[in-house]
């Protein structure tokens, strides 16, 4: 079996801006804090969110919940849909869970815009565990409902 990870996109170059932009989203959430998210990159249409696996994320036999994984791809999806400071929400996600996270593991989100057509977008989002092993694949439909995220005098 090949690996299907697409190429790194332009998009996902590190930009002030959009870490700016998602630490400013990140600072207004409650799982974010509550959960130890860490935002470890941002860039146009591109959002890296690492998590690790405390006793709280797991489910009745000790692995990740479903849920919490499902909680970090949506956390980068955000991020990155979110990236050129014009609000945009989610219209539809799914996920497809491939392998289990474990107690204490870390989890890294790493979400990457496939299109945009006017106020929608694809996204695709892959959760890796800490030695590279998809743990699940994430897709994400944005809609913009116009307004900046940030007040221009933050950019």
């Amino acid at each position: 079996m090949t690996d299907s990870t697409p190429p790194t996109p332009k998009s996902a170059a590190p930009d002030d801006k959009a870490l700016r932009i998602a630490r400013a989203m990140a600072s207004k959430e409650g799982t974010t804090p509550a959960l130890g998210l860490e935002i470890e990159a941002a860039g146009e249409g591109f959002a890296r969110v690492a998590m690790r696996l405390s006793p709280a994320t797991l489910n009745g036999f000790g692995m990740a919940h479903g849920g919490m994984v499902f909680l970090l791809a949506d956390t980068a999806f955000a991020y990155a849909c979110n990236s050129r400071n014009v609000q945009t929400v989610a219209q539809h996600a799914s996920i497809s869970f491939i392998d289990a996270g474990r107690a204490g593991e870390r989890l890294v989100a790493e979400a990457r815009e496939r299109a945009v057509k006017g106020r929608t977008g694809v996204y695709a989002v892959s959760v890796f565990g800490e030695d590279g092993r998809i743990i699940a694949e994430f897709q994400g439909l944005s809609r913009t409902i116009g307004g900046p995220v940030i007040e221009e005098e933050q950019e």
